[in-house]
């Protein structure tokens, strides 16, 4: 079963639109040079990423968990040619890796890089609403996240959330020590009956749901 869901993912990546020549660039030394590589969106997702901001057009948009910033430039993809990208992380050794592939994207300018705790930082983002965020950040904290980001969302905004299958771990009861699926099992619960959201999700690589807000 494995390998056809692997061959199936090989064949919708290899018809869907091709992968950027700078995001290949940046995938492959976020290969060499970073750890956990895996948890680069990568080229199938990214441009699911890619289309869905397209799609939206958004003035703003946010993004918690920047890693080496690959899902950042395919959601750039779509700003608005006045629009911002706000993007959180709390590892300062990657925040110069980040900055030099969105200056080579030529998104730089519409970019702003948050070091620190999203948590602490996302109260301070006062200044605009957001049209599209992706939340992509440590799972034990969603549940936090969503309660921040709801007042910060436009109506009619949409907000991704990546890793919700978490390798299948949420389709079994979880145990007492494994904190992390019960967190995203409640935040999965949560996000499908929330009055505020109406939501699908996606089984693209380890998960994603699309909710959008509509009131």
């Amino acid at each position: 079963m494995h390998q056809i869901f692997s061959d199936i993912d090989s064949y919708a990546t290899q018809h869907s639109a091709a992968e950027p020549v700078l995001l290949a660039q940046l995938s492959k030394e976020t290969f060499q040079k970073v750890l956990n590589p895996r948890m680069l969106s990568g080229h199938l997702q990214g441009r699911v990423l890619s289309m869905l901001s397209k799609l939206i057009k958004p003035n703003h948009i946010l993004e918690i968990g920047t890693y080496t910033g690959y899902a950042t430039l395919c959601l750039a993809e779509g700003l608005a040619p006045s629009g911002t990208l706000d993007t959180l992380d709390c590892n300062e050794e990657l925040f110069a890796f980040q900055q030099k592939y969105f200056e080579a994207s030529g998104y730089g300018l519409q970019i702003e890089q948050h070091l620190g705790n999203a948590l602490e930082i996302l109260p301070k983002l006062t200044e605009k609403k957001y049209d599209l965020v992706f939340l992509d950040a440590d799972k034990e904290n969603y549940i936090n996240y969503l309660h921040l980001l709801i007042p910060m969302m436009n109506v009619g905004g949409v907000l991704l959330s990546d890793n919700v299958l978490w390798s299948g771990k949420v389709l079994e009861p979880a145990s007492e020590k494994d904190i992390t699926t019960k967190i995203l099992q409640e935040y999965n619960q949560l996000l499908a009956n929330h009055p505020q959201f109406e939501t699908v999700l996606l089984p693209i690589r380890d998960g994603l749901t699309i909710s959008r807000k509509v009131f």
